[in-house]
């Protein structure tokens, strides 16, 4: 091999172990590595361009802008308020079942997302034994279509990329549907390892919100759990405001009256879910200000409204302004909001006027942080569109009628044009980590190419082919996919192994097809490691795990799915 094989293999085993250290930061990584393959010339400018640009990535990068605007309808809330069950049993397997379905139509990240506050909120089941199910259920349903996961769409964009046939919507499906269900018989089994544990909400550290119900509200008359007041995404009802009563455990069979103050708990840019409900008006809303201009503020130590109530200072006359959220770290803020007397420190998200940035007595009472950002809703004819749009692009491009980068780019424009959301929120939303990731693992794989690494590579694999079989050369195809999957990431795997499969494959004169569909399906095996996934990592966060509940229940689950992976693509593919 040459100086520059050298180079470029060491600068390979460099970024490896930078992922392996950096876990929380593969970005940079990939960034750095990028940038030192770019400047030495190891990669020309072409290349760059062409990765960058990829049709499988852009592809991806589309189909996440996309589901921004699902995210934002009723859909899966609705699904999932149906999901949870007082039988364990009963909830476990509708979760999975609906889990798996939807992700293999929608990305898994956002099923996931949706699914975590019905979850954690439930009445009847510990959130940790079913957040780890959820997050595995959504990694099975993904390997079901091509665009389950982004692993998929990135695999296929290698295979454009060495001018092969494009991989079908349905290539995986076969495969897929053994591996939900062998790996659903064993994740059920084993789900008696799944730890009980006590999860804080970290109420202390969320914002306070409230909302009052007008008599002519839906809501009234009905309990808690049958308004879906428990399936808010990010928001928790924490407290009820009955008259001067405050009803501080609020059950889920709870009637809601008239005139209540629901008080919730939670992440200030998602309370525009409220607007979901009829007859729910924000606390800011009675001063006549709308939520669409919001400024987070902390009360200074000298501010008039130390020891006093928003209502008795007359706060929106003073700053042209009324509180829509609060928050007092280091202690739990409870009943009316109007009545809550201000301490200095208190954190206020405030509904702004015209006239808030020209009051001379604002930076005398408040430290300005930042606007706030909301997470918008959709309902009528939007939400409509939203949902049929994406199940009909996804549909045309399954059937073969249009393909999918046309589908999701046409419905990204329609979505765009008739305001389902904003070019604010699409570049809030972008993701750039993803974007960077992938595309600087495409200029790797060019530069494993041009600098004759991949060359020697088939070389040697062609002097020693004796010791290779097509069946020892796919199981050792996917056993390195599988152990940077768990080291690193599913997509930087797929990247960087997919130029080592195919030339493999092509050095043995064996089917590529299955030696591409172990590098697709060594990426989604990631059961072990909660930094592998990213499903895995909300879940780990969330359900407040450690790192041996996930190897416990892992283990096991990576067996059956390793051995059912590999034995169903001979089947299927043969060598």
């Amino acid at each position: 091999m040459t100086f520059q094989s050298y180079f470029v293999l060491a600068i390979f085993i460099i970024t490896i172990a930078g992922l392996i250290k950096y876990q929380q930061r593969p970005s940079l990584v990939f960034g750095i590595t990028l940038l030192v393959l770019f400047a030495t010339q190891m990669v020309s400018t072409e290349q760059v361009i062409k990765s960058i640009s990829n049709q499988g990535l852009l592809t991806l990068i589309l189909l996440m802008l996309c589901s921004i605007a699902l995210e934002k309808t009723r859909l899966l809330r609705l699904v999932a308020m149906n999901v949870i069950r007082p039988s364990y049993k009963v909830t476990w397997m509708r979760l999975f079942g609906f889990t798996v379905l939807s992700s293999a139509l929608l990305n898994n990240t956002a099923v996931v997302s949706t699914m975590l506050a019905p979850i954690r909120s439930n009445p009847h089941h510990s959130a940790s034994k079913l957040l780890i199910p959820l997050s595995y259920a959504a990694i099975l349903g993904g390997t079901l279509t091509l665009v389950g996961t982004s692993t998929n769409l990135i695999v296929n964009s290698l295979v454009l990329d060495a001018n092969l046939p494009s991989l079908g919507f349905f290539d995986f499906t076969l495969v897929g549907l053994c591996l939900v269900v062998v790996c659903g018989i064993t994740l059920r089994l084993f789900s008696y390892l799944l730890p009980d544990i006590n999860i804080n909400s970290a109420i202390d550290e969320s914002y306070f919100i409230e909302a009052k119900i007008s008599p002519e509200s839906s809501l009234v008359g009905k309990t808690v759990e049958k308004n879906g007041l428990r399936h808010l995404q990010s928001l928790f009802l924490v407290e009820i405001m009955r008259g001067d009563v405050l009803l501080k455990a609020v059950a889920p069979t709870e009637v809601l009256q008239a005139n209540d103050k629901l008080i919730f708990s939670g992440d200030i840019s998602k309370v525009s879910q409220l607007y979901l409900f009829d007859g729910l008006s924000i606390f800011a809303e009675n001063s006549g200000l709308s939520i669409d201009n919001l400024r987070e503020v902390v009360v200074r130590p000298e501010s008039i409204l130390i020891g006093n109530t928003l209502k008795s200072v007359g706060f929106r006359s003073l700053f042209d302004a009324a509180v829509v959220a609060i928050k007092r770290d280091g202690e739990k803020v409870s009943g009316k909001m109007g009545r809550l007397k201000i301490q200095p420190g208190d954190f206020l998200v405030l509904a702004v006027g015209e006239d808030f940035k020209s009051r001379r007595n604002i930076r005398k009472n408040f430290i300005l942080l930042s606007d706030v950002e909301l997470d918008s809703r959709l309902s009528g004819k939007k939400e409509w569109l939203a949902v049929v749009g994406f199940l009909t692009a996804i549909i045309l491009a399954a059937v073969g009628i249009i393909p999918l980068f046309k589908a999701v780019l046409l419905l990204l424009g329609i979505l765009l044009l008739t305001g389902c959301f904003s070019t604010n929120e699409l570049l809030r939303r972008f993701p750039i980590d993803i974007w960077v990731i992938i595309s600087s693992a495409i200029v790797l794989s060019y530069a494993l190419k041009n600098s004759g690494v991949i060359d020697a590579f088939n070389l040697f694999i062609t002097e020693n082919s004796d010791a290779f079989s097509p069946l020892v050369a796919l199981i050792a195809i996917y056993i390195i996919t599988w152990l940077l999957t768990e080291l690193v990431t599913n997509n930087a795997a797929a990247a960087l192994v997919f130029p080592i499969a195919y030339g493999l494959a092509t050095s043995i004169d064996v089917n590529p097809m299955a030696f591409i569909m172990a590098v697709a399906f060594g990426a989604s095996a990631s059961f072990i490691s909660p930094y592998g996934y990213q499903t895995n990592l909300m879940v780990f966060n969330a359900g407040q795990y450690k790192l041996n509940d996930f190897i416990k229940i892992g283990v096991p689950v990576s067996i059956a799915y390793s051995i059912t992976a590999v034995t169903m693509i001979v089947v299927v593919f043969g060598l």
